[in-house]
C-alpha cells in the first residue's frame, strides 16, 4: 500500500491536517475509529466517501510515522 496515493496534506483543507484525498476526513478520525473498535464497514457507511483502499492508507500513513529511524549525530555513531 502507497499511502501517498490516498492521503493528502493542504494548508486550505481541514486545518492542514492530514486527510484522506478528495474528502474532508481526517486520518486521525479514521484511526480513532479503528483504535474504537469500529468495523471497517461502519466506518465506510459513516463516511461514504470513503473506500476501503483509503482505511489501509491511514492504517499506512500511521505506520510510516510510528518508525523509529536512526539518525547519526555525527560520522561512526
Amino acid at each position: 500500500m502507497n499511502w501517498q496515493d490516498r492521503i493528502a496534506v493542504d494548508p486550505l483543507v481541514c486545518h492542514g491536517q492530514a486527510c484522506v484525498l478528495g474528502t474532508r476526513v481526517s486520518v486521525s478520525v479514521v484511526l480513532d475509529n479503528l483504535a474504537a473498535g469500529v468495523s471497517r464497514d461502519e466506518i465506510l457507511s459513516s463516511y461514504p466517501s470513503l473506500k476501503s483502499e483509503d482505511i489501509d492508507g491511514c492504517i499506512a500513513y500511521a505506520a510510516e510515522l510510528a518508525r523509529e529511524r536512526f539518525v547519526p549525530l555525527s560520522p561512526g555513531s
